[in-house]
């Protein structure tokens, strides 16, 4: 499953629509097989003016989400508008990660496993 989650440095990061930085993992089988980082500064368009209101700033985020074949995404907050955008798009969104950004990705599949079970 491809897992996409904000992160400062090594953690998880807090509000998913001001990222500084996004981690895209391939988890498989209850371990991380790839792992890139992206600067994606979207704490800098978030507030930018926006005549659509969050219109723009969220197809920034819907881009990404589709450009990295993103399945489900790990985050210690997302705002409700972002949670029924990805939502549209049949990514989950696990919010209230938080620790170790790898193993809160690992954390999450099983999680989504789980469900799915």
């Amino acid at each position: 499953m491809i897992v996409a989650i904000n992160v400062i440095g090594d953690a998880v990061g807090g509000g998913l629509g001001r990222a500084q930085s996004m981690a895209v993992a391939e988890v498989d089988d209850g371990q991380v097989q790839s792992w890139e980082v992206f600067d994606v500064r979207w704490d800098l368009s978030h507030d930018q003016p926006d005549p659509s209101g969050h219109g723009a700033h969220h197809a920034r985020i819907v881009k990404f989400m589709k450009d990295h074949g993103i399945e489900a995404v790990v985050t210690g907050h997302a705002g409700p508008p972002m949670v029924h955008t990805l939502d549209l798009m049949g990514i989950p969104v696990l919010v209230g990660g938080e620790g170790d950004a790898r193993q809160a990705a690992i954390d999450g599949v099983a999680a989504l496993d789980d469900y799915a079970s």
